[in-house]
Parts: structure tokens; sequence; C-alpha cells
């Protein structure tokens, strides 16, 4: 695949990633956001603190002056949300449909994630 092709591919995953996970501290406190938490027996602190991470990683992943090595942790912190995400649904509400939502998420992190790489490792070739 060609580099251009990789970064649109990249920049369409990543921008998707970034603008779901740094729109969520919008609405933080919306009455459809403390419902599900509540559905979830999620205490309400563990919701808002695992909301404000997600925007401060929605932001790692699309600025570019952050490090390679804090991009990974972003990169693995998503994957583990989203994971969770899917077994607490799951065991709440069992195998429904709607329970295996995050599972999109986290098939956009990986194409986001694989294409990252992709260019990493294409920049890095190129400058030795």
């Amino acid at each position: 695949m060609k580099s251009k092709t990789t970064k649109i591919i990249y920049w369409i995953a990543t921008g998707l990633l970034a603008l779901f996970n740094i729109s969520g501290i919008f609405f933080i406190n919306s009455p459809q956001a403390v419902d599900a938490m509540k559905h979830l027996e999620v205490p309400l602190w563990f919701h808002t603190e695992l909301t404000i991470g997600k925007c401060i990683g929605g932001l790692i992943l699309i600025l570019p002056m952050i490090p390679k090595r804090i991009k990974e942790w972003a990169y693995v912190a998503f994957g583990i949300d989203m994971l969770s995400a899917m077994i607490a649904m799951v065991s709440v509400d069992g195998p429904q449909l709607t329970s295996f939502e995050p599972l999109l998420f986290f098939a956009i992190l990986l194409v986001s994630y694989i294409s990252y790489h992709k260019l990493y490792d294409n920049e890095q070739a190129i400058a030795k």
C-alpha cells in the first residue's frame, strides 16, 4: 500500500477515534451517560475519571509532537477500555447485538494502530 493511502487511512481511523473519545468530555454529566453507568453498576467517580482519561488519550493520538511510546500506551489503554466495555455489557445484559458495539471501535483502533506503524516504519526506513 502506498504511503499516501496509508496516511489517509490512518487519519480517518484516528480522527474517528479522537472524535469519539474527545467529544465524550462534553457529555460527561448527561443523563444518558449517567444512566448507562448506573445500568452497568459503574461508580460515577470512575465514569468521570475514565472520560477525562479518554479525552487525554484522544488528544495524544492526534497530536503529532507526542512521542511514539506515549502513543503506544494510549493505544493499549483504548484497547483495554473497549474490551472491558464489551465484557461489562455482556455481563450485565447478556450477549446482545448492542453488547458488541465496542468491538467496532476496537476494529477502528486496530486500523489506526496498524496504519500508524506502517507510516512510522516507512519514515524510519526513508530516514536511514
